[in-house]
């Protein structure tokens, strides 16, 4: 048996032959970025409070040196309203790192909402300066030229962000610019090229609807509001300006059917309810008129328009105590419209008041220099007075606007208009004014027009004024239109023509007594169409 031969064992250096280690520990070098991630999550997932816990640990390991945890603890504090606190954070980021534009981008926005546009401005500036490729800050420094009323700055700004890049708050930003200006037709063609761009978009499809609703170009509102309620049937703005539509037309039950729909979206409304009295009214159902009428009137106390509405529903009910306080409270909000004091000088001669009446006259004739119904209804007035000489007076004065209106536009006068002009000229013994010609009485539109004639009284509204009194459907202010028999400004769209009908209680009698009659043919304007509006 062969043995078996012990193997050496291989030796190891002892300890003491190892390097030596210094004993001294590295430090640990703090990392500013360390919990990024985990604010980052925590914002992203709403959780504020953790997030702020992360953000103050973070800022306690850095000594305030993390920039991404200052920058969200200032988006944090502007979510909660503290916007000052949130600039001082923004700045500071800037300081921490001043070569990033968006850190500026944010001390501008801050600056924006506390309202100082002319130092957003100039820090919105120093951002183009480092990133001249950023859509958002053109866009942003054109809202701030908006604001302060720098409109062709706010163009340029704008239209240079629509060359960077392409996005619908662009174009309805410049589209309101050209609105705010008075120019509905450069407005227009904002919005269709925003539709083509972004043919979905129901905002811009019903914006635009309403503007041809505004211009009176009904076929192509129709089209533009029937497309966005094809995409958004729940769409309520294009819901309200439809059933506008129809309201003006006469269709009061099917614009009624579409409000029903509108005011379960929302119910608290004031162009609805307004428009709801206003159907009411041409459906000669007075107190519920009234009734949605005061409905509005709370939901939006300021608005005037409403108020005119119920000045002319009191007026027609014969309720003229009513309507000199509605008209009058329109007046204060509306000085500068002629048309509302020539009402509120039918209240006042209801109400036997025929000084006052007077002036109300005169004010309404020196700030309307267009409309002849005002001076048609004065000098009745002043027929009935005694006073022949003034009254020969003001109806020389119709007779040249009417003469101007028809070298100005194509004007049709109401027909019962004319005809109690030529009996004031008669009774004046002024003979028949070859001005006033009666037109041929429209009978689809005198079908429209009854649906708005109160029993036993003048008649003071009409589909016009129904049709005009849907401003805030859309949201979108202009000026009011004039009854057809009132004269209308070449620079204001005409409506349908609606006759008036003289008084079916009033006896036949001597011609005074008939003008005395006529005195009351002051027939108003309501609410202009719109929007909602606004629109």
């Amino acid at each position: 048996m062969a043995e078996v031969k012990a193997q050496p064992i291989a030796t190891f250096p002892v300890a003491s032959d190892l390097p030596k280690i210094c004993s001294g520990k590295v430090p640990e070098l703090p990392i500013l970025e360390r919990r990024n991630w985990l604010i980052h999550l925590h914002y992203i997932r709403k959780d504020y409070e953790a997030c702020k816990m992360a953000i103050k640990e973070q800022l306690q390991e850095s000594h305030g040196m993390c920039e991404y945890a200052v920058y969200v603890q200032a988006l944090i504090f502007r979510l909660e309203g503290k916007i000052q606190e949130s600039l001082e954070l923004f700045q500071t980021c800037a300081i921490l790192n001043p070569q990033s534009a968006d850190n500026l981008k944010q001390v501008a926005r801050s600056l924006f909402l506390l309202g100082k546009h002319k130092a957003a401005i100039e820090v919105y500036s120093d951002a183009a300066k480092l990133n001249r490729k950023d859509w958002e800050i053109f866009h942003n420094l054109g809202v701030c030229y908006m604001y302060l009323k720098h409109f062709n700055k706010a163009k340029d700004q704008l239209n240079s962000a629509l060359e960077l890049s392409r996005h619908d708050l662009t174009y309805t930003t410049l589209g309101k610019i050209h609105l705010l200006e008075g120019d509905t037709q450069k407005a227009i063609e904002v919005y269709k090229k925003a539709v083509e761009f972004s043919p979905e978009n129901t905002e811009l499809l019903t914006t635009l609807g309403l503007l041809y609703l505004q211009l009176g170009i009904y076929q192509k509102a129709f089209e533009h509001l029937g497309n966005a309620l094809t995409y958004d049937p729940s769409n309520y703005k294009a819901i309200l300006a439809a059933g506008s539509m129809m309201q003006m037309h006469g269709d009061f039950d099917v614009a009624l059917t579409k409000y029903r729909v509108v005011a379960c979206a929302v119910p608290e409304s004031p162009p609805l309810w307004n428009n709801i009295g206003m159907c009411f009214f041409g459906k000669k159902k007075y107190v519920a008129a009234i009734s949605c009428l005061k409905r509005a009137n709370y939901l939006a106390p300021f608005d005037w328009k409403i108020l005119y509405n119920l000045g002319l529903v009191h007026l027609t009910m014969q309720q003229y105590a009513s309507a000199f306080h509605f008209i009058s409270a329109t007046i204060h909000l509306q000085p500068k419209l002629g048309e509302l004091y020539m009402l509120l000088a039918v209240a006042l001669t209801n109400l036997a008041d025929a000084e006052n009446a007077k002036l109300a006259y005169q004010k309404a004739a020196a700030l309307d220099l267009y409309n002849p119904l005002v001076n048609l209804n004065y000098a009745i007035l002043l027929y009935n007075q005694g006073e022949k000489k003034k009254a020969v007076l003001q109806f020389q004065e119709m007779e040249g606007k009417v003469n101007m209106l028809k070298e100005s536009s194509a004007l049709e006068l109401d027909p019962e208009m004319v005809d109690v002009a030529q009996k004031l000229g008669v009774a004046l013994q002024l003979g028949e004014s070859s001005a006033l010609t009666k037109p041929a009485k429209d009978p689809k539109s005198k079908q429209r027009g009854s649906a708005s004639k109160a029993p036993g009284i003048q008649p003071l509204g009409s589909n016009q004024a129904l049709g005009q009194a849907m401003s805030s459907a859309a949201g979108y202010g202009r000026t009011m239109q004039f009854p057809p028999g009132a004269g209308i400004s070449a620079q204001l769209a005409k409506p349908p023509s609606l006759p008036l009908e003289p008084d079916p209680d009033s006896e036949p009698g001597p011609e005074e007594a008939e003008m005395q009659e006529q005195r009351r043919k002051s027939q108003p304007v309501g609410q202009e169409e719109g929007s909602g509006g606004d629109a």
